[in-house]
């Protein structure tokens, strides 16, 4: 079963501009909220590979910090993918 379409005018009593806001996040709930925790993984990510890549840089055991800079990298791609495919998505 289909959801019926909101009517293009604003009901009685709201403006239009609230209407508008209201019909974009009946379209995508939460985007705002899955917007900030993609930026904070994607600073957290970013903040790790940093730490990682000193390490190396330092003379840190490559084999030890290598599987952890590679996960940060991962999360990092993953985490701009998911914000790419959102904004197209929009």
């Amino acid at each position: 079963m289909a959801n019926p379409k909101p009517p293009d005018n604003p009901p009685q009593g709201i403006s239009p501009e609230k209407y508008a806001r209201l019909k974009a996040e009946a379209r995508a709930p939460y985007k705002g909220l899955r917007q900030v925790i993609y930026g904070v993984a994607a600073a957290s990510a970013g903040i790790g590979a940093f730490i990682m890549l000193t390490q190396i840089l330092a003379g840190a055991e490559v084999q030890r910090v290598l599987p952890n800079l590679l996960v940060q990298g991962i999360v990092l791609a993953v985490v701009i993918g998911l914000f790419r495919w959102e904004q197209r998505a929009s």
